[in-house]
């Protein structure tokens, strides 16, 4: 394959990193799912709770915002800001959806029941909605950055490792394992981009450090809350009578 020598070797490398970013969380999301949603219905019929109108909803915002987000990367890497740019205000809208979307759908998976690993819905419920709030907070900080590069891709990508535990989860059960692991294993997607900063950059840039904080800690600490008695009330405001 011949060599584009009219990109910069650096320019080449980062598109080159970002774009495996991609592609290996859009790799992530489809086999999380592939069993308990993509390839269900071609499946044997498994013990699996319903799937609602408003949870393909969800399936469907969220896995058109994994592969929207590798559209993008691939298209900062193509050169097309212009058409990266118009995508842009697509993607915010998409965004303001899935927090919505994903809201209702972690409320109503409390009044139906429906928790992994054995965790009472209601002390349940702070993990998806941490992981929304997160998703939520850092693609707001991304949108509001885009105009500086740097700064704006490593928002973007930290956002949407935020809403992988879900998928990691679906094989994590299957293991017999619990939901610390999900959350460790999530954020083992942090580490690329730290060895990344530090081979370019001789230092983590600030979204790195501050997000990968955030993203590392968010991990037990929601874990901790959901055990407080103060948590379970605002579940229980939220859920409302079942």
């Amino acid at each position: 394959m011949a060599t584009d020598h009219s990109v910069p070797a650096p320019w080449r490398s980062e598109r080159r990193f970002f774009s495996a970013m991609a592609a290996l969380i859009v790799f992530t999301a489809v086999a999380g799912f592939a069993r308990t949603y993509f390839l269900r219905p071609v499946l044997p019929a498994a013990a699996q709770p319903e799937l609602t109108p408003l949870i393909h909803v969800h399936g469907v915002l969220f896995t058109g915002w994994v592969l929207l987000f590798l559209v993008q990367v691939r298209l900062v890497a193509a050169k097309r800001i212009d058409l990266h740019r118009r995508l842009g205000v697509v993607g915010a809208v998409l965004a303001a959806l899935m927090v919505a979307v994903g809201t209702l759908t972690a409320v109503q998976g409390v009044v139906r029941g429906v928790a992994p690993f054995g965790i009472e819905p209601r002390r349940f419920l702070i993990v998806p909605l941490f992981a929304i709030g997160l998703f939520a907070g850092f693609v707001f900080a991304g949108v509001r950055a885009r105009r500086d590069s740097q700064s704006h891709k490593r928002l973007m990508l930290l956002g949407t490792i935020a809403l992988l535990p879900p998928a990691i989860a679906r094989w994590v059960l299957l293991l017999g394992l619990g939901a610390p692991v999900v959350l460790l294993i999530s954020t083992l997607f942090l580490l690329p981009l730290v060895a990344w900063d530090l081979r370019t950059q001789r230092r983590l840039h600030p979204v790195t450090l501050w997000g990968g904080l955030l993203l590392v800690v968010s991990g037990p600490l929601r874990l901790v809350l959901a055990q407080t008695d103060g948590w379970l009330r605002i579940s229980d405001w939220l859920v409302g009578p079942v």
